[in-house]
This record gives structure tokens, C-alpha cells and sequence, in this order.
């Protein structure tokens, strides 16, 4: 026996393939949090090796945390494993009358399965299908069947008093466009008036324009518009002082309620279109064995799942949660059973989380709770998956596209990282893959929760821990 004592660390280190994680913060990363005066036990990071599976950083990854939008990644992998990358919603049109000489005599009947981007350009698809099948007027009414979903009492402006913000919309089995307006601004050539266009123009919203023109560069919050809704949100007012210097600014604000916006949508494309229509809306169950004119796909489960991630779109998490709810028990999908779907999910796939709670599934909340350490698990499963590349090609790519498409510009780490970043008051958290300089790859999961942590120093730990690790 040799008389050399090996301690238990030394004789790990000698071992292939295992690595040993960080017991302390690297420089970098310490530095920042010192520099912005952040406690480092707010911080959690884990990183994983994704060849050995071993840790290379783990630091408070046991520690349960917000994750703010990074929650779209469990909505969006559990989603891609139960439903297929090929899963598609449906829209259903329905004519409850007879068709003669292009006169429907009777109802327009529009049936939502919960279609997440079923926007504007799409919604005119599905009007063209209904003009191929020879309709060109109709006599009666929009019927609008939403009853797939159960939303219950939806406060828009529940969590920060923001009910017009684009991100705070409710999900709604027949969600067209995000129930959103995009208003542009633009001064006249004769520069006396600010001219405002609405897209898409909707002929049941009233726009007061009492806006003014102001000397002055184009700066300043909503460049100086302010927005005042009436109760029921069928007219708005815009007013204020708006800069000279502005030659084109846009602004993107929610508009009716759901059922509401779909008919103004409809009759202003119908119209468009040359089509004819002078009748109302009603909410409506269809009758079941009502069979259809026509069946309009949505796009891709794969292609959804990007614009969830890569553009951190809310409403659209919120649309997957709630069409789990509705593919598993059948009924009206809600966000109790997307819930549920999700935890037994995790469960039955041996991820038994001590610590979460994923709220609705976008992230959007204050009671959304996750690990970094359980992050990086789901993470790896999502590596091993089938449907991994679809997955990781969901996820912004730095430097170029989606939520990182402005972020590590003129470094290294250009289209190194695959990740979604999160960000709400006092929370910064990014999570996805990394490759190094070395051709590593590494599971990488970083939570931030300190006060005005989201103004800057968020980010600034999230660089340094990727400059570190492209080291590695």
C-alpha cells in the first residue's frame, strides 16, 4: 500500500468525465454583483456539463425562486411531449341557413379551438376559405363559439394596473390577433396635425385624436401620447404633445373584449374582401353535431412554440396551458387543469419538484416558483428528448433573433447561446444551452431576485456568467 495519502477531491479530479462544480462564485460574476451592490445569496446559477452530466457551477440552484418568463419553458416542453411537434389547433366556420346564388341566407357560425396565432394575416386565410366556398353574403349574424376555454373572471389589469398592455391579455378559445391594435403616429405633411392609422382598422372602436404637435426630438415615454379608455373599451382618446422630430412611432394596445374584436375583425375583412355583411354578434354553443363548412389548421405546434419563446409571447403560454387542460380531460380547457397536466407530467417523467409552483404558465406572476438545480433537470430532459432539436431551436439565439437578438453584439458569444430570458420588477433569470470556445456544451440556468435587478444588473450577471463559461 503506497504511503501517500490521496484525499477524496484529488482522487475525483484524477477520475475521466467527472466534473467538479465551482464552490465559489467566479470573479466575474462576484464582481458584478458587488459592483451593483446585489447580495450573492440572491443569486442561484446552475451549470451542467452536457457530455458528463456532471455539475461545473452550482450555487444556490436549491433555492426556490421566480422565474418569470423562463416558466414558458415547462409550458412549452410539456406541451411538445404530450401534444407532437405536428399538433395543430383548429378554427371551424359554420353556415346555419341555405346558400343560394352566394346569399346565405341565415348565420355565420365560428367555432375557436384555442388557435394561439390566429392573427390577422391568418384570419384572412380563413375568410378567403370561406369566400371559395361560394359565400358572399350573409343575411344574418357573426355566431361565436369560445366555450372550448373557461377563463373565469379575467382582470387584465390584476397584476400591474396595465389592463391595455398587449402582455396582459386573457386567453380565449378564439383569440384573433392577440386582441391587439397596433396605432401608428405620423405628423402630416403639412405639420400642423398628428395623423393616426390603426392596424387592423376595426369599424366598432372610436379613435378621439387630440394630440398636438410639440418642437422637440423624439424621446420621452409614449413620446408624450396619453391613452384614456372609455369603460367599456370601445372609444380612446388620445392626447398630449406629441415631437415634431417623430417621423413614424408606434405603439401596440389591446382593444373590446374577445368576442367583441373577432367581430370587428371579421366584418372589417369580409368587407374588405367584397363581401357583405350588416348584421351583429352572439355568443354561442355550438351544437355538436353540427358538421362544418370548414376546418382551418393552425400553424405548427413547432412553429408556435418559437414565437412562445423567442418573442416571450404571454397570452400564447397561456393558450398552450389551457389547450393541455382540454386535450387530457376534455371540457372547457382552464388553468387549474393545465396545472395539473403539467404536475403529472413532471411526476410521471421522475421529476418530482420539491419546490414549484408554474402559475399560468407564462410566467407573468408573483407566485411562480422554481429551483435553478430543477430547471437544469428539465433542461436535460429536454437534451434527451426526440423532439429536442425542435425544442432548442425554439429558443432565442444570441445576438441574432428574439429577446437576445440585441444582447453580446460585437463578442464572442454571437449564436453561442440558445436561451429565454426572463425579466419582471426585481427579477432577471435566463436559462437554455451553451456552447464554449472549447466546443462544450453546458446546460446553463441563472435566477436573479433582488430589488431593480431587471434595470440593468440582471443582465450584467447573465454576461459575465456566459464570458466565463465560453472560457471553459
Amino acid at each position: 500500500m503506497s504511503k501517500h495519502k490521496i484525499n477524496f477531491t484529488t482522487l475525483i479530479l484524477l477520475l475521466p468525465g467527472i466534473a467538479i462544480p465551482e464552490l465559489n462564485l467566479p470573479v466575474p460574476i462576484q464582481s458584478a454583483l458587488n459592483y451593483r451592490h446585489v447580495p450573492d445569496q440572491a443569486l442561484s446559477i446552475y451549470v451542467e456539463d452536457v457530455r458528463s452530466g456532471g455539475a461545473v457551477l452550482n450555487w444556490n440552484a436549491e433555492e426556490p425562486r421566480n422565474p418569470a418568463s423562463v416558466e414558458k419553458m415547462v409550458t412549452t416542453l410539456v406541451a411538445l411531449d404530450l401534444l407532437g411537434p405536428a399538433y395543430r389547433w383548429k378554427t371551424e366556420i359554420s353556415g346555419i341557413g341555405d346558400l343560394t346564388d352566394g346569399i346565405l341566407d341565415g348565420d355565420l357560425l365560428i367555432k375557436g379551438y384555442g388557435d394561439p396565432y390566429l392573427v390577422t394575416d391568418r384570419f384572412w386565410q380563413l375568410l378567403r376559405r370561406v369566400r371559395q366556398h361560394g359565400i358572399v353574403s350573409i343575411s344574418g349574424n357573426l355566431l361565436i363559439d369560445d366555450s372550448y376555454f373557461d377563463v373565469g373572471d379575467y382582470d387584465p389589469g390584476a397584476f400591474d394596473n396595465e389592463p391595455l398592455r398587449a402582455y396582459n391579455v386573457a386567453p380565449n378559445a378564439l383569440l384573433t390577433n392577440f386582441k391587439v391594435i397596433r396605432y401608428s403616429f405620423q405628423p402630416d405633411s403639412t405639420g400642423s396635425r398628428v395623423n393616426i392609422f390603426s392596424d387592423p382598422p376595426l369599424d366598432n372602436i372610436e379613435i378621439v385624436n387630440r394630440l398636438r404637435l410639440n418642437s422637440g426630438a423624439c424621446t420621452g415615454y409614449q413620446r408624450g401620447i396619453t391613452i384614456t379608455p372609455s369603460k367599456d373599451l370601445r372609444s380612446f382618446t388620445f392626447s398630449g404633445r406629441f415631437p415634431r422630430d417623430c417621423e413614424h412611432y408606434v405603439m401596440d394596445r389591446t382593444a373590446l373584449n374577445h368576442n367583441e374584436f373577432t367581430y370587428g375583425l371579421f366584418k372589417s375583412l369580409w368587407l374588405e374582401s367584397g363581401g357583405y355583411f350588416s348584421g351583429t354578434w352572439k355568443n354561442v354553443v355550438a351544437d355538436v353535431e353540427l358538421e362544418p363548412l370548414i376546418s382551418f389548421d393552425s400553424l405548427p405546434l413547432s412553429e408556435v412554440i418559437a414565437k412562445v419563446n423567442k418573442h416571450s409571447n404571454n397570452v400564447m403560454a397561456k393558450q398552450l396551458l389551457l389547450t393541455l387542460a382540454a386535450e387530457k380531460y376534455g371540457g372547457a380547457g382552464t388553468a387549474v387543469k393545465g396545472r395539473q397536466v403539467v404536475s403529472e407530467w413532471l411526476n410521471e417523467n421522475g421529476m418530482n419538484f420539491r419546490y414549484f409552483n408554474i402559475d399560468n404558465g407564462a410566467g407573468l406572476s408573483r407566485d411562480s416558483k422554481i429551483t435553478a438545480k430543477d430547471l437544469g433537470v428539465l433542461l436535460r430532459f429536454a437534451f434527451d428528448s426526440p423532439y429536442m432539436p425542435e425544442y432548442i431551436s425554439s429558443l432565442s439565439l444570441a445576438g441574432l433573433d428574439g429577446t437576445l437578438s440585441r444582447r453580446f453584439r460585437g463578442t464572442d458569444l454571437i449564436g453561442r447561446a440558445h436561451m429565454k430570458t426572463g425579466s419582471l420588477d426585481d427579477v432577471s433569470t435566463m436559462a437554455g444551452y451553451f456552447q464554449s470556445r472549447s466546443g462544450k456544451r453546458y446546460i446553463v440556468v441563472s435566477m436573479l431576485n433582488y430589488k431593480d435587478v431587471h434595470r440593468g444588473p440582471g443582465k450584467e450577471v447573465q454576461e459575465m456568467l456566459l464570458r466565463w463559461l465560453y472560457d471553459q
